[in-house]
């Protein structure tokens, strides 16, 4: 007798594709687009409908009821503003050519998305418009009413800053051209060509503004005019290119030759439902379902195809090269994407992974560095780290390695020994400190990740040194531990930050604080536990990062939600930190925590999204966790298993076997995994090893609503991450009140590793050659520079600096004005201390004072001559800090009864976007004991700085009086 299979068996999704909504990511802060776009397709054919703004970065938010056309590029979850190239809109009437004046109001009721089509029914021209895309082509499908004048217009003015067109029209079918632009991308350019499926009976332009009848000038905006009849339909067909106008030519010609709408749209929602069946799962809500497949769906909208259909493409030098033996991508935003979405792609997608790494080593042969985030071409350097070599080691280690791996490592070694942003001190201070370049918590950590990538590269191909020096680079996160709190804490003037709260987001940190940075040592998890003093306390810490009733404080950083205490899943840092709790044998926490992620922090609603959707990687943290394991560090085979969401998930894997994963009885309350089996045979370990999934089979598990602590712990059955090799000695730090004294200043001296010893000078010698023995804190009472070392077991640690100035004044400053809490260093008497803030405000020393003026009374202590008053100001306006509009000068005797003996503007013109410091001046003639500063505001920031509107900031380091 045959055995039933189990119910969920038959409600297997046939077409999974009919599962994505396309609009969750639409709302909140998702950033992604609800438009038409082949698997991983160079085209992104979908409504644009808003302008500018953060919330407007993919073109699109589904808060909006005003459509301003359909471009053919988008961005997916991103956090700057790009792409929104060549955009086509329906009018009818007389011919419109200016974005606010060609758009028009629709009706959610009439907007519809699925994979590879999307429509909606424009209010104003009464015109039914269709999207569909093949991976090169674009195809729209216009449903007119009854019209002498039914438009088409062509917009290559549409968002970016244009730095050049051209465009021309070829009988009464056809346009062509290309447009270049600069935005987040500085010299991005596409070439199209655009057929019409009816002739057009005229044609006007606008040149200088002016609408023409011919072709003159530069024109960017052009208007197609066709006679229809009620019910006629138009069909438009772009194709793109970066290459050339030949390759757009060929590329339409050979994806799209002819005007079946319906088929182009079949055949790609076909190739939807090929990728998606690459992971079956059943069981689950229908929530689940959709959730999970618009997840999917959104892993795979990005990277985007950058190959002509004759193997062109353009390559970072932005020059054309022919691709040998592999298929070249671009949008690569690897800061978020090694972490969960590269690493699912070693699993379902080993070719294109392939074709990702090639990818990478053709950007350092024509531009001379692997990609940091690469953008049509173009290298923004977006965020830190160098994390293409972490997808390029996670690709070498699963066997994934059809690339030149010699070649591999050689990039990735000089994308380490390069001399920008921060790497410099990195390299010869063993961390960044945060008054030498910003965010050097978080470069320090990331690049230590980083080299130990390099270091296990270096160790598969025989690199024996090349491996024990990437490892000692791998422990440089340690030179950030303080020992006393807990936390990784910034380094400034040799010290660690004072004050200091773990709860700050400042500039030590890239979108982020101490909490969100202190657990990112996915290489060295047991070095990380040993400098808490074991497992059990790294457990606690991690109790306490999910447990913490602490709000954030400081910079308002918009990435920074989806908040479980101080955890924020809306930011990528924090995505392996649920797993963590494998690592230090309590598993079962990894299970509650990752499905009230799942369960809080994902749904089917336009705003499903917690935070930006990031080309893939917040929904890859998804697809993964819902299979039932992550990837905490990508580098190794090992993946740590959380909960599986599903009863049942199957992976058809590109070698033809099947890896199951089945949950028995699991439910929102069944979420504890009580017993595991692989392939028929018990499984005591709380983690899976690549190969186990490659081999295809089954894992089961058993789950319940009672935790079962015996599961998955003890040696053996933990993952573990550490690093053999011997570290260099951690760097030692002083303990000093403050960086400048009056009198004297007590100076200790601290070094974390046991049984270091410390060698100093104070006299600006080397301490390890001239350097004596530390034995007790001492006195300084003149301006110090203090350099140590510590000394352990033969080796001696980096250097480290602190400088302290003794500054005699008898000057008092009160200040009326309220300063931001993070930008106030040194207190009111560092605007008379005569240390300068630098160019780079992040570095602080600067007071700001956003959206009121800046007054303060200095008290010179008794009267006297004065001949000058200067004010040093900065001027950045990309941070929204102005010059202000004016400054006066006052004096007084008495402190009460203020005369104005001058005003002083910035010499600086608008725009200036440059960071620049000014000091606004004046020669008077006073005698008088008090001197009053008011710098008057600049307002609200003006059109030409992004964030127009906003109330500008004023900065100012040092009030001088002479």
């Amino acid at each position: 007798m045959a055995l039933l299979a189990p119910w969920w068996a038959f409600c297997q999704p046939k077409q999974p594709a009919k599962l994505v909504n396309p609009f969750i990511g639409t709302g909140g802060h998702g950033h992604t687009y609800p438009g038409a776009t082949a698997p991983f397709g160079m085209v992104q054919l979908s409504p644009d409908t808003r302008l500018t703004g953060w919330d407007g970065c993919s073109g699109y938010h589904y808060s909006d009821s005003v459509v301003y056309g359909f471009s053919h590029t988008h961005l997916s979850g991103v956090g700057v503003s790009d792409y929104g190239d060549i955009l086509l809109m329906a009018t009818t009437g007389k011919p419109v050519l200016a974005n606010k004046d060609y758009s028009s109001p629709f009706k959610k009721t009439t907007e519809k998305a699925e994979p590879g089509y999307y429509t909606v029914f424009l209010e104003k021209p009464k015109v039914k418009v269709e999207l569909t895309a093949l991976p090169r082509v674009g195809i729209h499908r216009y449903t007119f009413p009854k019209s002498n004048e039914a438009n088409i217009v062509l917009d290559l003015e549409h968002r970016d800053e244009v730095l050049e067109t051209q465009m021309e029209v070829v009988g009464n079918r056809e346009v062509r051209g290309f447009r270049r632009s600069k935005a987040w991308a500085t010299n991005q350019i596409v070439y199209f060509v655009i057929q019409f499926s009816k002739p057009f009976e005229g044609v006007s332009f606008t040149s200088d503004g002016k609408i023409q009848k011919m072709l003159s000038g530069n024109p960017r905006v052009c208007n197609f005019r066709f006679k229809t009849k009620s019910g006629e339909q138009i069909i438009a067909k772009v194709g793109i290119s970066a290459v050339s106008l030949e390759g757009a030519k060929a590329n339409l010609k050979t994806e799209f030759s002819g005007w079946n709408f319906d088929a182009a749209r079949k055949k790609t929602y076909a190739s939807w439902n090929k990728e998606l069946s690459k992971i079956e799962v059943s069981g689950g809500t229908r929530d689940q379902e959709v959730i999970f497949y618009s997840a999917l769906y959104h892993c795979m909208v990005v990277p985007n195809l950058f190959m002509d259909v004759d193997g062109q493409y353009l390559g970072t030098d932005l020059k054309p090269h022919k691709a040998n033996g592999f298929t070249p991508y671009t949008i690569f935003s690897l800061w978020d994407t090694f972490r969960a979405y590269h690493p699912l792609m070693t699993i379902i997608d080993t070719r294109r992974t392939n074709d990702f790494v090639n990818t990478f080593l053709s950007h350092y042969k024509n531009g001379g560095l692997l990609p940091v985030w690469e953008l049509a071409g173009n290298e923004t350097f977006c965020m830190i780290g160098y994390h293409s070599v972490p997808v390029i080691v996670d690709a070498y280690m699963k066997g994934i390695r059809g690339f030149d791996s010699k070649l591999a490592l050689q990039a990735m070694k000089h994308s380490a020994m390069q001399n920008h942003f921060g790497l410099e001190f990195y390299r010869t201070l063993g961390c960044v400190p945060g008054d030498k370049e910003t965010e050097g918590v978080s470069r320090t950590v990331e690049y230590a990740y980083d080299d130990w990538c390099i270091g296990q590269m270096a160790k598969e191909l025989g690199d024996i040194n090349g491996y024990n020096e990437y490892m000692k680079r791998a422990q440089y996160y340690k030179n950030f531990f303080d020992s006393e709190t807990g936390f990784l804490r910034p380094r400034v003037n040799g010290g660690f930050k004072i004050p200091f709260s773990p709860s700050e987001v400042d500039f030590n940190y890239t979108e982020g604080n101490s909490w969100q940075y202190s657990f990112f040592v996915p290489q060295d998890i047991k070095g990380l536990a040993a400098l808490h003093g074991g497992k059990y306390n790294l457990a606690k810490k991690l109790d306490d990062l999910f447990t913490t009733q602490l709000g954030l404080v400081g910079r308002e950083v918009v990435d920074i939600t989806g908040l479980i205490g101080q955890y924020a899943h809306g930011n990528e840092p924090s995505h392996h930190m649920a797993y963590l709790y494998n690592y230090v044998g309590q598993p079962w926490k990894s299970q509650q925590r990752a499905r009230q992620i799942m369960d809080e922090m994902y749904s089917v609603n336009p705003d499903g999204l917690i935070g930006n959707e990031d080309c893939g990687q917040m929904s890859a943290w998804l697809v993964m966790s819902a299979m039932g394991f992550y990837p905490v560090c990508p580098g190794t085979t090992h993946y740590a298993i959380g909960t599986p969401w599903f009863p049942k998930v199957t992976v058809h894997l590109e070698n033809g076997k099947k890896f199951t994963v089945t949950a028995l009885n699991v439910s929102k309350q069944n979420f504890y995994i009580q017993s595991a089996m692989l392939n028929g045979n018990a499984y005591a370990k709380s983690f899976i090893d690549h190969s186990d999934i490659m081999n295809g089979g089954e894992l089961s598990f058993t789950m319940g609503a009672v935790p079962n602590k015996q599961w998955g712990v003890g040696e053996g059955n933990e993952p573990v991450t550490s690093i053999a090799v011997k570290g260099k000695t951690t760097i030692p730090y002083i303990k000093a009140a403050g960086k400048t004294f009056a009198e004297s200043l007590t100076v200790a001296l601290h070094a974390p590793d046991a049984g270091s010893k410390i060698l100093y000078t104070t006299d600006g010698r080397d301490p390890r050659t001239n350097g004596k023995l530390y034995e007790q804190p001492f006195t300084i009472t003149s301006t110090t520079e203090v350099k140590l070392v510590a000394v352990a077991d033969g080796d001696t640690s980096f250097t480290v600096e602190g400088k302290f100035y003794r500054v005699v004044t008898d000057k008092e400053i009160t200040i009326s004005s309220k300063p931001s809490s993070i930008y106030f260093a040194g207190g009111p008497k560092g605007l008379i201390d005569g240390i300068r803030g630098e160019k780079n405000y992040r570095l602080g020393g600067w007071h700001g004072y956003q959206g009121q003026d800046f007054e303060a009374v200095v008290d010179l202590g008794a009267e006297m001559s004065i001949s000058r008053i200067a004010a040093g100001l900065l001027q950045d306006a990309r941070s929204w800090i102005m010059m202000p509009r004016e400054v006066e000068f006052y004096t007084s005797n008495d402190g009460k009864n203020f005369t104005l003996v001058a005003k002083a503007k910035s010499k600086i013109a608008d725009p200036e976007l440059a960071p620049t410091v000014e000091d606004i001046s004046a020669n008077v003639n006073a005698n008088a004991r008090y001197v009053k500063v008011i710098a008057r505001n600049y307002g609200n920031l003006p059109k030409w700085v992004e964030g127009v509107g906003n109330p500008a900031y004023i900065f100012i380091d040092e009030i001088v009086i002479e």
